[in-house]
């Protein structure tokens, strides 16, 4: 099936479902992005809103993308702030459902399922302000390696999703193309338990 099919179909349990993953990537959101400051923000991936509740109340307004429309109609209910404008859009394509320049671009648990990381900084980096910051959180290269991948289960067995393995080099390069330059960059362990394999890699990157 479709990464849209997928997440249409995990929509409905995706919030209440263990997901170390989900969890963990929402603290390195927050750790990351607590003393960066940013009035406007395109969340690439918004899900069902995990990460919206709380750049909304950073913000003063949050563009919230997604390319499943059944995560989307959760993230609405989820959000009820007016500071929140919601989008069904394929990030793969042209960003036309963009109109103004934003602060900060965040990209959660997204860029593993895109092939061509090139078109997608490029785009983020035109839609940022002079300054402004891309916050990436993914699944850990090294947990890919393994053979972790986004997965769920269903009546028909264990879904998994399509995705494409990125070294943390292909973040870094890509980025550096386009005029953004490396900040910071952090590794995030289950139970903060540095002796294992990291589960999450954020990186902040700044338009230069």
């Amino acid at each position: 099936m479709s990464i849209e099919q997928a997440y249409n179909r995990w929509a409905p349990q995706y919030d209440t479902n263990k997901n170390r993953t989900r969890d963990l990537e929402a603290v390195a959101l927050r750790t990351t992005l607590a003393s960066i400051p940013f009035e406007t923000c395109l969340e690439i991936g918004c899900g069902t809103g995990k990460n919206t509740e709380w750049l909304v109340r950073k913000a003063l307004h949050v563009t919230a993308v997604d390319l499943s429309g059944e995560m989307l109609e959760r993230a609405r209910k989820k959000v009820s702030s007016n500071k929140a404008e919601f989008i069904l859009a394929d990030i793969t394509k042209d960003w036309n459902f963009v109109t103004q320049p934003y602060d900060l671009v965040s990209f959660s648990l997204v860029l593993e399922h895109i092939a061509d990381l090139d078109h997608t900084f490029k785009q983020a980096a035109e839609m940022l302000n002079h300054g402004g910051h891309v916050y990436i959180g993914e699944l850990h290269p090294f947990k890919q390696y393994v053979g972790t991948k986004a997965r769920f289960d269903t009546e028909e067995g264990r879904q998994e999703v399509e995705c494409y393995a990125h070294h943390v080099s292909d973040f870094v390069q890509a980025a550096k193309q386009h005029g953004l330059k490396l900040v910071d960059l952090n590794e995030y362990f289950d139970e903060n338990d540095r002796t294992g394999i990291p589960r999450i890699l954020a990186i902040l990157f700044q338009k230069i």
